[in-house]
């Protein structure tokens, strides 16, 4: 049987895979920090997503506070990369649907859940939220992240719905212009049949 995964999801209007941030916000209890995976480039993607699954991230209550002090592997803080480049993307938690495993059956919108968290823990929702005084990763040595700053984790420079569109048309883009250089190279080496034809037939008419 597979295990649950902690902070993963989609989001309910296109299905899009989401690594939730921060579950609740601040003042905004109804809103979620979340990182749509796919326009990531791959090497944040696939560095993201290892460390989802790694055993620290899944026993965090929240990834964010991780991820201020987590690097990437060009040695840019994993918080302070996806916040500086508008990676993160604020949404209602209405809109998102955790997804721990394959079985559709445990899938849960995260305002459901928040509740059941906010009634196990004996508190609100809206007093889930992990304000700067009580995030651990402010309580981490400054050391283990060379004194650089710690991007604030708030709706500052989130993606809003239009730059999300603009990555994935600039995602799209790229993709479409490696498969024309693919299809030129594979061409050269090894031409399509019609082309074939019509060189073999151009030289039993000389």
């Amino acid at each position: 049987m597979a295990k649950a995964t902690k902070h993963v999801g989609k989001l309910k209007k296109n299905n899009s895979k989401v690594v939730v941030v921060f579950r609740t916000l601040p003042d905004e209890p109804e809103s979620a920090l979340v990182i749509p995976t796919s326009p990531l480039p791959q090497t944040y993607h696939d560095e993201l997503v290892g460390f989802v699954d790694s055993e620290q991230a899944q026993q965090a209550f929240e990834l964010g506070e991780l991820l201020g002090v987590r690097r990437f592997s060009d040695g840019l803080v994993m918080l302070n990369a996806l916040h500086q480049q508008r990676r993160m993307l604020k949404v209602a938690t209405t809109e998102v649907i955790m997804t721990p495993d394959n079985h559709t059956e445990n899938h849960i919108q995260l305002d459901e859940l928040n509740k059941i968290i906010a009634e196990q823990k004996g508190v609100s929702v809206a007093e889930l939220a992990i304000n700067e005084k009580d995030a651990s990763v402010k309580k981490t040595d400054p050391a283990k992240v060379d004194q650089e700053p710690v991007a604030e984790a708030t709706t500052k420079d989130v993606l809003s719905d239009a730059d999300l569109a603009s990555q994935y048309r600039a995602q799209a883009d790229t993709m479409y212009k490696e498969v024309q250089n693919l299809r030129k190279m594979a061409n050269d080496l090894d031409p399509p049949t019609t082309a074939k034809k019509s060189s073999t037939k151009a030289k039993v008419n000389a």
